[in-house]
């Protein structure tokens, strides 16, 4: 038996990755002021339905349950958080600066950087329409990614605004019912061949395509690297009005993070969706709202792409898999007294780990070689004395069993 196509095993060293990734989102989330939150893993299909069209069924994990209700697995958070938003805004003060780290699902094919299970990091700030919500969220997303050892030289955020696209299809007098397929062949413009898109837009194939060529501006747009900038972070952004995201529910500014060497699918994505909440809510709530999503399959790609980044992650791996100490008993008539202390240093933080039944001593002392300890306690012939190796050093000490925790407190005891 296998894993199913597009599901994933995490053996230990898997999970430790996964571990790092989430550490580091949480952590920056956390400097910017974001709060966690959770919604369900399983929702009723119509709430998707209700954003996406009939159409998204076939992209999801859906079934009746026993209680015969038409359910899916989620295959993005924004349903769930503007379900919840409505049902419990008055209770927060504005904006809510909220992220959120769980797994999705979707039922379609296969490819490099996209698989049928993932996990997600989404961060969402609703209730704020001021412009310099966008700039904290793009600088987010930023500063997410140098965490991980990135620099200016490894991804870029290349960012638009549909507003601007709306406006000129206005200027154009282009019918309202037209501009979603008008703006769905922008947004497919840098994948497809420039004669396919030009039939696509019809009469507007030619001032489209000198706008895509020439590079548009906006004033929000130069404003925005502008912000950026104050903050150092300029070198990281890209205006690049043919980004406009697919999807027909965001208004405003809109922005995807790619590779610099453009060789991976979005890191990230998102924008701002002003109305998207008021139509998924049952309460009529309406509120302003941005954010944008960081799946872990590209993101541990690029990681693994590149060597700083690779050596941090590396690092936190072996770390998080190693233990502090390794108990040896080398008498098994000590064992008792091993455990009795075993629990005590457990209880005082460290990690650590032994042998379950009675095994030669050179095995045990292996085992702390291969677990990562950075010293082994021997339970033996020096009783009521223990013997604690410095396994980098070989260095020894005889100390006194109820003497064990000062030493161990002690730096140099310790040091590798």
């Amino acid at each position: 038996m296998q894993a199913l196509p597009g599901f994933r095993d995490f053996l230990p060293s898997d999970c430790a990755a996964r571990n790092y990734i989430f550490a580091k989102w949480r952590e920056v989330a956390r400097r910017y002021g974001f709060v966690e939150w959770e919604g369900p893993v399983l929702e009723p299909t119509e709430l998707y339905k209700k954003k996406s069209g009939d159409e998204i069924v076939g992209q999801l994990f859906n079934f009746v349950d026993k209680g015969e209700r038409e359910v899916s697995l989620r295959p993005e958070l924004t349903p769930t958080l503007a379900r919840v938003v409505a049902a419990h805004e008055r209770e927060f003060r504005k904006p809510l600066k909220w992220f959120s780290i769980g797994q999705f699902f979707r039922y379609e094919k296969q490819q490099r950087g996209r698989l049928r299970e993932h996990f997600q990091l989404n961060c969402d700030i609703i209730g704020e329409s001021n412009f310099s919500a966008d700039v904290e969220l793009i600088a987010l997303s930023i500063d997410i990614l140098r965490s991980f050892g990135f620099t200016a030289e490894d991804f870029v955020v290349r960012i638009s605004d549909r507003e601007f696209w709306t406006d000129f299809l206005k200027q154009q007098k282009t019918p309202s019912e037209r501009w979603e397929e008008v703006l769905q062949t922008i947004d497919k413009s840098e994948r497809e061949p420039r004669d396919k898109t030009a039939e696509k837009l019809g009469k507007l194939a030619d001032p489209v395509l000198s706008i895509l060529d020439k590079g548009g501006r906006s004033g929000k747009l130069d404003q925005l690297v502008d912000d950026l900038g104050a903050r150092g972070l300029a070198e990281y952004v890209d205006v690049d009005v043919r980004i406009v995201r697919g999807l027909a529910y965001y208004t405003g500014t809109v922005f995807e993070v790619f590779d610099r060497r453009g060789k991976l699918r979005a890191i990230a994505g998102g924008g701002r969706y002003d109305n998207l909440i008021g139509q998924l809510s049952d309460d009529a709530v309406s509120m302003p709202a941005l954010g944008f999503a960081m799946g872990d399959v590209v993101l541990a790609e690029l990681v693994r792409a590149r060597p700083t980044a690779r050596e941090k992650m590396e690092a936190a791996v072996r770390d998080e898999l190693k233990i502090d100490i390794y108990i040896v008993i080398a008498k098994e008539e000590r064992r008792a007294d091993a455990l009795s202390q075993i629990q005590q240093l457990r209880e005082n933080g460290y990690r650590v780990d032994y042998p379950l039944i009675a095994t030669k001593v050179g095995k045990q002392f292996q085992n702390a070689e291969d677990s990562g300890a950075t010293i082994a306690v021997l339970y033996g012939d020096e009783w009521p004395q223990v013997k604690v190796k410095t396994l980098a050093t070989r260095e020894e000490k005889l100390i006194a069993h109820d003497q064990l925790l000062d030493f161990l407190a002690k730096p140099s005891s310790r040091s590798s």
